[in-house]
């Protein structure tokens, strides 16, 4: 099982909405080179972590299903969100497109630039509620924690079904 999470908060190419962006982003996954998109996850209004000024976020998970190289994997989502506009600039800044990717088969890595599962997936309701919805029984690969743990782990943060 692959997780891939989808976010944006500025209007995405050709001016585009989040919401809208971010369905074209998880149709754009349907077409990769030998991967089936098996779940879509309900979308969600979410307030940015950390705290900003930013306008709000809408999230959502996809689970892929079949083998991927992790390295490879992430190179085409980085591509896709270049083509959804996303230009990379400050750290958490505001968005057109973020696809991170958060599990790959339960694969460990620590490269410089690619940690799986992702590193902060845990701590964040709008990666977790999401997932959730697409993969129930999920369990984080290093902790051993299910995705219900997790979340009831988690000090409240703003997130709402769109």
């Amino acid at each position: 099982m692959i997780l891939v999470a989808i976010g944006g908060n500025l209007p995405g190419a050709a001016g585009a909405q989040a919401l809208v962006a971010c369905r074209a982003a998880a149709e754009a996954l349907r077409g990769l080179p030998g991967l089936r998109l098996a779940a879509v996850s309900s979308w969600y209004a979410t307030a940015p972590v950390p705290p900003s000024g930013q306008p709000p976020y809408v999230n959502g998970v996809v689970r892929l299903e079949g083998t991927a190289d992790p390295a490879r994997l992430l190179a085409r989502l980085l591509a896709l969100e270049a083509a959804g506009g996303r230009r990379r600039g400050a750290a958490n800044a505001a968005r057109t497109l973020d696809l991170d990717l958060i599990d790959c088969n339960g694969a460990l890595c620590d490269a410089p630039d690619l940690v799986l599962p992702h590193p902060r997936a845990h701590l964040r309701a709008f990666v977790l509620v999401p997932l959730a919805d697409v993969a129930p029984h999920w369990r984080h690969p290093r902790l051993g924690r299910s995705v219900g743990e997790l979340l009831a782990a988690l000090p409240p943060q703003q997130i709402a079904r769109l």
